[in-house]
């Protein structure tokens, strides 16, 4: 392979939004990584122990829409984003009323719901004071990073 093929490698993995991608052709092997930005510590809990808030492991956009003939402003509101591959949890334990609900007012550090991730039970917790304006997850669902969980205003 040449410079311009592995250029043009680059640029498919950047419009993939790939962060691996491995070639090999005649013989040849490229294999290109690109770094991942560092995600915040997770606080993790066994199955067993009860819940404890943690500081909220979060990457965070804002949406902005605008308002006509009455609709509703959702100026200022936040993703809350997955910041790990796993099944997530809406409620403590399977029948139990959820973490939160639409329209609940959180507080910084309540939790939102339980990630697991190789057998370890991880706190979602909110990173700001606010109003929960759509939970973008379903009990039991599996997430991958980055996808959001939550919006809150």
């Amino acid at each position: 392979m040449n410079l311009q093929e592995i250029k043009e490698l680059t640029q498919v993995m950047e419009e993939a939004g790939l962060t691996s991608l491995e070639v090999e052709q005649d013989g040849q092997r490229v294999c290109l990584k690109k770094d991942l930005p560092p995600v915040a510590p997770v606080t993790t809990i066994s199955a067993a122990a009860p819940a404890a808030a943690a500081p909220a492991p979060s990457a965070t956009d804002t949406v902005s829409t605008n308002t006509e003939d009455g609709v509703v402003n959702f100026n200022d509101v936040t993703e809350l984003k997955s910041p790990m591959v796993g099944t997530v949890y809406v409620a403590p334990s399977p029948g139990e009323k959820p973490y939160v609900h639409v329209g609940d007012k959180v507080k910084q550090g309540q939790v939102l719901c339980v990630i697991e991730a190789m057998k370890l039970m991880n706190e979602y917790t909110a990173p700001q004071d606010g109003e929960i304006v759509d939970i973008c997850i379903e009990d039991g669902q599996l997430v991958e990073y980055g996808q959001c969980l939550f919006k809150i205003y």
